[in-house]
């Protein structure tokens, strides 16, 4: 993939993305001595099976039909777990859950939603002239959430 471009919104190998993803996340779990339950492990994997942000009665949903629970606080635990541990990331304005393309890196990711598909790419970026005006400010950042909405390349080029 090239350097800069978002994943989830340029071409890849989807299997390969998939399989990364679960694998850095186990190893941070061991590392961190989290518990990677079979519902969180589920949930994070439904993540990854695509780039488009789902609902938590979406996952829910799924979790259900697997027998893995069929309560909503069964699948808010497993997304609060893996947001709280940087493994996905909220998408505000769809009210919507992704996984994170770079579980165990302090980033401040961009979320590029694509209003016709849904495909969600996450970029880092560069937050100097926010950090800037917060300090003159005299304002402590704790979050910063970045995400444009338009058209993804894939969607312009369809009839």
């Amino acid at each position: 993939m090239a350097e800069g471009v978002p994943t989830g919104l340029s071409p890849h190998d989807h299997a390969a993305c998939r399989a990364d993803g679960l694998s850095r996340v186990e190893a941070i779990c061991e590392d961190r001595g989290l518990r990677l339950t079979k519902a969180r492990r589920r949930t994070l994997e439904i993540l990854l099976e695509s780039h488009v942000a789902l609902g938590a009665y979406e996952v829910l949903e799924r979790l259900a039909a697997e027998g893995l629970g069929a309560q909503p606080p069964v699948v808010y635990r497993a997304l609060n777990f893996l947001v709280d541990n940087g493994f996905a990331h909220k998408i505000e304005g769809r009210n919507g859950f992704v996984a994170c393309v770079s579980p165990g890196a302090e980033h401040d990711p961009a979320f590029l939603i694509c209003r016709a598909c849904g495909r969600v790419g996450e970029a880092t970026i560069a937050t100097r002239e926010l950090d800037r005006s917060a300090d003159l400010s005299d304002f402590a950042v704790e979050r910063t959430v970045v995400e444009a909405e338009g058209v993804c390349a894939r969607c312009r080029k369809e009839p």
